[in-house]
């Protein structure tokens, strides 16, 4: 019997977002007769909860700062404790902060990219220290998997030499199944059965902008007075939301709610799906919308770009302008229940043709294959088995 190949999944947090459902859907489709894998997280969430349901070694070294040295030591002898073979890092906080362990271990580390930390709209500075620490860590890598084109270009831009392989993200079909059945979210939240329900489903920060999707909302609103909206999330922009949506008196038609563990339920709730970030790297969230057959409205910003096809499979807008476009957007949609379907049916064909979690997966384990059996601290990137898909 061929031995299994011990992996460790690193991850930022423990908190559900895009590269968390990431990890989760790479870990349910995993081949357990080939590998066995561990999970390491920075913080706890529910995404530990979840692997340990499903028997998954989970564990918590916490920090929220990125090469945080102060817990390298730690994370070297989890890696000890677990005899780890190989290091798959998901994210720049969970690289930085297990490349050192796993380089004096001799231990090879695959770096995915599912988004930079280095962004046009940060001082100068600061986007110069990020590039250097992004530089570093792909440099380092055994492999680096960029989760789409643009994901790629970006990296190459700033770091010449970056090299990596092009792995889209995901989905998996049976959790995501716009055939399903599902409790009755609109009834819980006291949300009309015949409103015309919007959806946001994100972090609460600047870079997904839920700020201008209320501005835009709120703006909507007297032409369309059956318009509501769910806005499902956490982060340090949740309480100005909250606080605006007050100013506004628009307690009755805007409901907010913390991360759900039934992402699906909520979807098959909702009408249209908004992801209106000025940057993405390969969004899960949007692909799960498609998944459900949503009609979605999203940025023309890298890896969105690349997933839809304005008019075709949903509707893109510019960032310039972003609230008076978000506001013409959900209007036209709100207003066109036929063309809805329409996006809803070809975003289904879309994400069922080319994102999808077993292929996916399939790709992420020739990768450890290939890199099994490797050693050493100075580890070099050599030529990738295969390219961009």
């Amino acid at each position: 019997m061929t031995q299994k190949i011990k992996i460790l999944e690193c991850i930022r947090q423990g908190k559900i977002g895009g590269g968390e459902s990431h990890l989760l859907s790479l870990i349910e489709h995993l081949d357990r007769s080939r590998f066995e894998p561990v999970v390491l997280s920075f913080t706890d969430g529910p995404m530990i909860d979840r692997l340990r349901q499903m028997n998954v070694p989970a564990e918590v070294i916490y920090t929220e700062k990125p090469f945080d040295f102060r817990v390298w030591g730690r994370v070297k002898k989890f890696l000890q404790r677990h005899a780890v073979e190989l290091v798959h890092a998901h994210g720049t906080r969970a690289n930085s902060n297990v490349l050192w362990a796993s380089r004096s271990l001799g231990i090879p580390v695959i770096y995915t990219v599912h988004g930079w930390s280095f962004h046009q709209d940060q001082h100068p500075l600061v986007r110069r220290i990020r590039v250097m620490g992004e530089k570093y860590l792909v440099s380092h890598a055994a492999r680096n998997i960029s989760v789409s084109s643009s994901n790629q270009r970006s990296g190459k831009d700033r770091i010449p030499s970056f090299d990596s392989i092009v792995i889209n993200n995901g989905i998996d079909g049976r959790k995501f199944d716009p055939e399903g059945r599902y409790p009755d979210i609109r009834a819980e939240l006291g949300i009309p059965a015949g409103a015309t329900l919007v959806l946001f489903i994100a972090r609460f920060t600047a870079h997904k902008q839920p700020l201008s999707l209320l501005e835009a909302f709120a703006q909507a609103l007297p032409k369309d007075p059956d318009l509501h909206l769910l806005m499902v999330g956490e982060g340090d922009q949740q309480a100005m939301a909250l606080e605006r949506v007050a100013a506004l008196g628009l307690g009755d038609k805007v409901h907010v709610q913390a991360f759900r563990q039934d992402v699906p339920a909520v979807l098959a709730a909702a009408d249209l799906f908004v992801l209106p970030s000025l940057w993405e790297g390969l969004p899960i969230g949007l692909l799960e919308a498609m998944a459900m057959g949503k009609a979605v409205i999203a940025t023309r910003v890298d890896g969105t770009s690349e997933i839809l096809q304005d008019g075709v499979n949903g509707s893109m807008i510019e960032t310039d302008g972003l609230i008076d476009n978000l506001r013409k957007a959900l209007l036209a949609l709100s207003k066109d229940p036929a063309r809805r379907r329409e996006y809803g049916r070809k975003a289904i064909e879309t994400v069922q043709g080319k994102y999808n979690a077993a292929r996916m997966t399939r790709q992420i384990e020739e990768l450890y294959l290939n890199l099994a059996g490797h050693s050493g601290p100075a580890l070099k990137m050599t030529k990738p088995a295969y390219h961009g898909i």
